[in-house]
């Protein structure tokens, strides 16, 4: 008799043990889940700016893989507007295109997150092209 007792005792041990396993790993991933705030935004600008006698064409950027395409642009700067991430963020990406004065020419692409200078990339030639992307 006390066998059996015992038997179910250790079941009911076991039983409980499982289920504060099992509660501990869905609070843990639970927690995992509150660090990427579905709330938290950013404002993202993205900026060119190119070598004197240089002609910025044309402007691609975008947040997570959706891309803003910016064409007939003309002269040595431009800024896209200021953007507001909504939801968790992962990369931002910017591509710009100019033709320089001369083969000594330079085109600066950056990214700015909430006011602060995050990447930049610069690129050099008569044909320009310069892109830089940051993840967060």
């Amino acid at each position: 008799m006390r066998k059996i007792k015992l038997n179910q005792v250790l079941r009911g041990s076991y039983v409980v043990l499982m289920a504060a396993i099992i509660l501990g790993f869905v609070a843990s991933c639970k927690n995992d889940d509150d660090d990427v705030s579905e709330t938290e935004t950013h404002k993202i600008i993205f900026k060119a700016e190119a070598s004197s006698g240089s002609n910025i064409s044309k402007a691609v950027y975008g947040i997570d893989g959706n891309p803003i395409t910016v064409t007939g642009l003309s002269g040595t700067t431009w800024s896209s507007p200021e953007l507001t991430t909504e939801g968790p963020v992962y990369n931002v990406n910017v591509v710009v295109n100019a033709t320089g004065a001369d083969a000594s020419s330079t085109l600066k692409v950056q990214i700015w997150v909430d006011g602060a200078l995050k990447k930049e990339s610069v690129s050099s030639g008569q044909n320009l092209s310069a892109s830089t992307s940051y993840t967060f």
